[in-house]
């Protein structure tokens, strides 16, 4: 207990040293963990854009990707503690701290654009209370295009993978490669093409996304399109820093955010497809998953979710009951 407090008294302290600060500079670094030609990326500089329009350059907004500023796992913590009033982050990234975080990784439960948009709206308030609890406040969302398989071979089952080395970048992702006799490897995103080149993993789940951003085809041959789940990036802000904010600059920052999560998860789903088109261009074979390979993640994902739901407790089963009454 004594140390919840401690932690929570540097979070204070720290974030009012900004806030502070901020008020001179009104200028604000957002960390982001992915390339700068990301769409994510891209539609954090629009956000940025937006608030200094919205704000009338109250509210200076520079953004700092693929990793520069804090590296993805460094993030959350840099904006919870005030070194950065602002960042972004992958929110399943945390679920090992907060599993309730792990709504968006729960495998087939909501694998296309409309039906992730309603799961978020069956998470996002028991989300936000565990986000402020974290001493965060997350002003949009974005999903990424579902989850496929990459792999240098062919894959038809789970007797092809055995002693693979599989990134991992949250808890989810080690689960499924433990399941299928894979060894989880963390690798962040702007390290997955090094990793890849040097064999320190040899296979991935991720997006069509993240596979053109880094050009795994100099390294891998086969994408699978499993569409496991839909992933969420969120950006965040410093609940001290928010709350320090005048309402009227609260409500022009969230004007922009709202906007720019509408315009980023259309980009998404706009994109999907398209970045198939560029795998299967670069020379890798892009299918769908085999029924044997696909029956066995079925299997595993069914036991992922009934183990976040013991996690993630009443909270958890609140979210899927909402999401499955509509």
């Amino acid at each position: 207990m004594t140390s919840k407090i401690s932690t929570k008294m540097a979070f204070a302290a720290s974030a009012l040293a900004l806030a502070a600060s901020g008020a001179a500079a009104e200028s604000w670094d957002m960390p982001m963990a992915y390339s700068a030609t990301n769409f994510h990326s891209e539609m954090g500089v629009v956000f940025a854009d937006k608030v200094r329009d919205y704000t009338g350059g109250d509210i200076d907004i520079t953004v700092h990707p693929g990793g520069s500023l804090f590296k993805g796992g460094e993030i959350k913590r840099a904006v919870q503690t005030g070194q950065a009033p602002i960042g972004e982050r992958f929110m399943s990234a945390h679920a090992n701290e907060a599993p309730l975080l792990g709504w968006d990784n729960l495998p087939f439960v909501a694998t296309t654009y409309a039906d992730n948009e309603k799961l978020w709206h069956a998470a996002k308030d028991k989300v936000n209370a565990q986000l402020s609890d974290l001493n965060l406040v997350a002003l949009y969302t974005c999903p990424w295009p579902g989850q496929g398989f990459y792999f240098n071979k062919e894959v038809t089952s789970s007797s092809d993978t055995q002693g693979i080395k599989f990134r991992s970048y949250n808890t989810a992702t080690a689960t499924f490669a433990e399941k299928l006799g894979m060894i989880p490897v963390q690798v962040e995103a702007a390290e997955l093409s090094q990793a890849l080149a040097t064999g320190v993993a040899e296979a991935f789940i991720s997006s069509g996304s993240t596979g053109y951003d880094r050009k795994v085809w100099e390294n891998l041959s086969h994408y699978y399109k499993v569409n496991a789940w839909l992933p969420r990036n969120y950006v965040m802000v410093n609940k001290q820093i928010w709350e320090g904010l005048s309402a009227e600059t609260q409500g022009q920052v969230q004007k922009a955010a709202d906007e720019t999560g509408a315009a980023c998860s259309a980009k998404s789903e706009e994109l999907a497809n398209w970045y198939f088109e560029q795998l299967s261009d670069n020379g890798m074979t892009v299918t769908d998953a085999g029924p044997e390979f696909l029956g066995e993640l079925q299997e595993i994902g069914a036991k992922m979710t009934a183990d976040w739901l013991a996690s993630a407790g009443d909270d958890g089963q609140a979210i899927l009951d909402a999401y499955n009454a509509n």
